[in-house]
């Protein structure tokens, strides 16, 4: 689902009632726990987390202009999805994740390569995301997508 948003309150105003408060919640979290260097944005349309060109000045490989994206949270027609670049591109980080998962929720972990789906509202396991966005500093996200971007371009 597209939103003609300028900010993330404006984001989420626009947003159904029910899916409001997990979304600002999802907010607060990802705000308070990422590690400092992290800008808050839209990015494609939705909220974004992102490495700023006065850190990273190359940007996303795809499209230099934008900077390189980390963490995404976006409310889509059947669920809120998570998207967080860390896991799809770090496998350890990705295991551990899937490892602790069932420890705070009963339903099967519904996701796909960074994108992680939380269709029932009441069970967004905020501690656990909490816990993610500890685990990988700017300095570290940036060495690991040189070091997948570089080795996918010798190919």
């Amino acid at each position: 689902m597209n939103y003609k948003a300028s900010n993330p309150e404006d984001y989420i105003s626009q947003l159904p009632e029910e899916r409001q408060a997990v979304v600002s919640k999802l907010r607060a979290i990802i705000s308070k726990n990422l590690p400092k260097g992290f800008k808050e944005q839209m990015s494609y349309g939705m909220m974004g987390w992102v490495v700023p060109h006065s850190t990273y000045p190359d940007g996303y490989h795809c499209s230099p202009e934008l900077p390189l994206p980390f963490i995404n949270v976006a409310s889509q027609k059947n669920f809120i999805a998570l998207y967080h670049s860390g896991i799809y591109a770090d496998k350890k980080l990705y295991d551990w994740f899937v490892g602790e998962y069932p420890k705070y929720v009963k339903t099967k972990l519904d996701m796909g390569k960074s994108c992680v789906r939380f269709k029932k509202m009441d069970t967004v396991p905020y501690q656990l995301i909490e816990e993610l966005c500890t685990k990988m500093t700017v300095e570290q996200w940036v060495a690991l997508y040189e070091k997948n971007v570089k080795k996918k371009k010798k190919k």
